[in-house]
């Protein structure tokens, strides 16, 4: 456990406008608190984020073990914008590694990097249900479900902007039909025969993020199996960049997913918890 007047040193990054903190912890002494990841996240207290990220020694063979914590404080299994980050932080801390694999609680990634872009060889989505009927707040939403590493609940709307994100989304998030883990909320909107534009609410940070890399995912393989079309799916988020969602299909399964997107880094520093 990190004591008050020790100085954490950190890099801050972001994938998509969805923002972190990393910290290596491959020496294995650091043992942050919920209280101290959360308040790390602050964006008045601490450095600000929507999620830690804890780069650390494997345990199965692997190059790296990734540890991602929400910004309540709470473990998370995934965080695909997370995950293209690390694999850029590990990269710079170990590398130079243009491929590298890392351990998560939702399984092996692999990471592929050209540059600021890195592409995650994710794991296969597992209980995809199409064609849910879903009620909240007095209304029935027609919606489907898949576990892309983290659980996720989407809803297809006409116009995402006229959605309010904040209030359905924690109506879906804490629904007791995605009990007892919840799920994400994503809203989905068309943009072409291989596109779309979403936007979600995560779970930890209880909010809209500007981007999801798990809801991406999830997303496009659930419009990709609705509309019966291949990859790749350019997927719109909202803080304004654009990712890509490729796979392969047999019959209903998908095989060999993979997210690309950027990877930035922002600052380095240190903070006194």
């Amino acid at each position: 456990m990190l004591t008050k007047t020790a100085m954490l040193k950190f890099t801050k990054m972001n994938g998509a406008g969805n923002d972190f903190v990393l910290l290596d912890n491959r020496a294995g002494d650091l043992r942050l608190t919920s209280e101290q990841i959360a308040r790390l996240c602050d964006r008045h207290r601490g450095v600000g984020a929507d999620g830690v990220l804890l780069l650390e020694k494997p345990a199965n063979g692997a190059d790296f073990r990734m540890r991602y914590y929400n910004a309540d404080g709470g473990e998370a299994e995934m965080c695909g914008n997370g995950a293209r980050c690390f694999a850029r932080f590990a990269n710079r801390a170990a590398g130079p590694l243009p491929t590298l694999s890392f351990e998560t609680p939702a399984g092996v990634i692999g990471a592929q990097l050209s540059g600021e872009l890195v592409t995650l060889q994710m794991s296969a989505p597992q209980d995809l249900r199409l064609d849910l009927e879903v009620p909240a707040g007095g209304e029935k939403y027609a919606a489907a479900y898949v576990d892309s590493g983290v659980p996720h609940v989407t809803v297809r709307v006409a116009r995402i902007d006229d959605i309010d994100v904040r209030s359905l989304g924690a109506k879906l998030r804490h629904h007791p039909m995605f009990a007892p883990r919840g799920a994400n909320a994503n809203f989905v909107e068309q943009r072409g025969s291989h596109a779309i534009a979403i936007r979600t609410y995560e779970r930890g940070v209880e909010d809209e993020t500007l981007a999801c890399g798990t809801g991406v995912v999830a997303s496009a393989l659930i419009f990709a199996a609705s509309e019966n079309v291949n990859g790749p799916i350019e997927v719109l988020v909202r803080g304004g960049d654009f990712l890509s969602v490729d796979f392969t299909r047999e019959g209903e399964e998908f095989r060999n997913v993979t997210l690309t997107g950027p990877a930035d880094f922002v600052f380095d520093g240190a903070i006194e918890l």
